[in-house]
């Protein structure tokens, strides 16, 4: 993990972020597209992409940052309030 000066929400990444409706669904398009399983829910908020978390067999939350750039996402699981930087490793 990489630490900031200032701590958090000093993510140099936050800069991604952008206004994103709550998801239409709760679920990760692309495993249901795949018929895989997955543990939790992760959405992008630069594009509002949701996708199953590091837990589930696909981890398409992260192949999306991969591919996108769009690394910060949130916990859109209930009671969950706090979003992940892909890059840092950090809660941002």
């Amino acid at each position: 993990m990489t630490a900031h000066p200032g701590g958090l929400g000093a993510d140099p990444h936050i800069r991604v972020i952008r206004p994103v409706p709550p998801p239409a669904q709760h679920a990760c398009a692309e495993c249901v597209q795949l018929g895989t399983p997955w543990v939790h829910l992760r959405q992008c908020l630069t594009c509002g992409q949701v996708g199953c978390c590091d837990s589930s067999p696909m981890r398409h939350a992260r192949a999306h940052a991969a591919a996108t750039g769009h690394v910060i996402v949130r916990s859109i699981e209930p009671g969950e309030n706090w979003r992940w930087c892909y890059v840092d490793e950090q809660f941002v």
